[in-house]
């Protein structure tokens, strides 16, 4: 499957969506005050390092997706 422009530039706004809102829930994580038990903030830490990751894979091909376009010109 041969990835158009539009596609591309999915890939990358999904990518910065989730850097943007995981980077405030990281915040909000780290500034909580309550007692929480810690498993809370093992199972919110592995969801903020798996959602940078496929912001960090979908993000990859976006850009890939975006070269090989301007390449094939």
């Amino acid at each position: 499957m041969k990835l158009e422009r539009k596609h591309a530039l999915v890939l990358l706004a999904v990518a910065v969506w989730n850097v943007v809102t995981y980077a405030q829930f990281t915040k909000a994580l780290v500034q909580t005050e309550e007692d929480r038990p810690t498993g809370y903030f093992v199972a919110h830490g592995v969801l903020i390092v798996v959602n940078l990751l496929i912001a960090v894979v979908l993000g990859r091909w976006g850009l890939q997706a975006l070269r090989a376009q301007r390449a094939g010109r």
